[in-house]
Order: structure tokens, then C-alpha cells, then sequence
């Protein structure tokens, strides 16, 4: 129910475009000793071609579908640390997926996942009017993040390296209190954030 078979992730990272997945993500996985994988680029070697690409190609739907399958895969197969597409939390069944996992949820504010993201960068689900469409997206998913995670950290105004260092003290007391070594943390810990990072939808 931990997830803590041998082939099963340490942590999966969640929340939206903008949290810091890809920044924290590597240094996450460095701290641990573990592999780190994003389902993005998992989507991107199965299909051969950049998410925004599938997106204008083939179409949301189908993107969606390779997504799952590349999250159930890594949930399944990856024991490391992994990284979910900002969205892809909203599909019931990889929702079900994450019931089992020690989900860590980046917390970012609207200002700074903008300010990290850059509207002026060409996002498939941000086209026409990018900040209401960001806002939307936002209000859409942090319901949903929030009602995943076992931990929570905020990002903003953060170096990557200090959310890094929280994020492993706070696996690691799980891991420790799940092995019954300790008495663990069951509190969510929160901070404040970082500068301009980069990182997939």
C-alpha cells in the first residue's frame, strides 16, 4: 500500500506547469539515490515526436491516452522518482493509480507558475488567451493535487535545491515510519517557493 516494492516509485511528483517537476525532480532524485522520469518524455519517445506536436497532430484525446499508459507504466515499473504532466492527475483511473503511491504535490501560485512557464512560450492547452486559460486550468486542478498528495511543499520564491532537501527529509521519514524505524512526519509541510524555473505541462 506504500509503494515500497522494489518496483515501485520513492515519489511521484505532481502539480501543475510551473511547480518545478523537471527542476526538483533530478536534484529529488540525486538526494535519494534513485532514477528520475518524467511521463512527458515517456510520451514523447513512444510517440516520436514533442508533446506539442501530438497535441496539434493527433489531438488532446489521443495525447491523453499515451499518457496514461506511460503513467500506469511508471507506476508500475519505475522505482525512482517520477514526474506527472500537469494534467495528467485528471484521468479517473490514474487517480485510482496513485491511491497506493507517496504523492508529493509542488504547490505553486498563479503569479509564479506564470512567471516560470512563460506565456509567450507555445502550449498546446494555453492557446488564445493564455493567463485565463492558465487561471482556468489552475482552479480546475488544484482540487484534485490537493486531494492526491501525502506531502506538500510550496515552491515559490525557493531555491530548487532547498524544495529538493525538504521533499527528501519528508520521503524519508515516510519510508522510515512506513518500515516502522520511526515515528515519521504525517504532517504536510509547506514552504514558500522559487525563481524562474522551466518544466513541462
Amino acid at each position: 500500500m506504500t509503494g515500497d516494492q522494489a518496483t515501485r516509485p520513492v515519489a511521484v511528483l505532481i502539480g501543475p506547469p510551473g511547480a518545478g517537476k523537471s527542476t526538483v525532480g533530478p536534484l529529488l532524485a540525486a538526494l535519494l539515490g534513485a532514477e528520475f522520469a518524467e511521463t512527458d518524455a515517456m510520451v514523447e519517445q513512444a510517440a516520436g515526436k514533442p508533446v506539442s506536436d501530438i497535441f496539434i497532430s493527433d489531438g488532446e484525446a489521443a495525447f491523453r491516452a499515451l499518457e496514461r499508459a506511460a503513467v500506469a507504466g511508471a507506476l508500475a515499473g519505475h522505482p525512482g522518482i517520477v514526474a506527472l504532466g500537469g494534467g495528467a492527475v485528471m484521468d479517473p483511473g490514474t487517480q485510482q493509480l496513485l491511491a497506493g503511491h507517496r504523492v508529493v504535490y509542488l504547490r505553486t501560485g498563479f503569479a509564479t507558475a506564470v512567471k516560470r512557464v512563460g506565456l509567450d512560450v507555445p502550449r498546446p492547452l494555453l492557446l488564445g488567451n493564455p493567463r485565463a486559460r492558465m487561471r482556468e486550468l489552475l482552479d480546475e486542478r488544484l482540487p484534485v493535487y490537493e486531494s492526491l498528495a501525502r506531502i506538500t511543499v510550496t515552491t515559490d520564491d525557493r531555491d530548487p535545491q532547498e524544495v529538493a532537501d525538504e521533499v527528501a527529509a519528508l520521503v524519508t521519514a515516510r519510508i522510515a515510519a512506513a518500515a516502522g524505524e520511526g515515528a515519521g512526519t504525517g504532517a504536510e509541510t509547506e514552504g514558500a517557493g522559487w525563481p524562474n524555473g522551466d518544466e513541462g505541462a
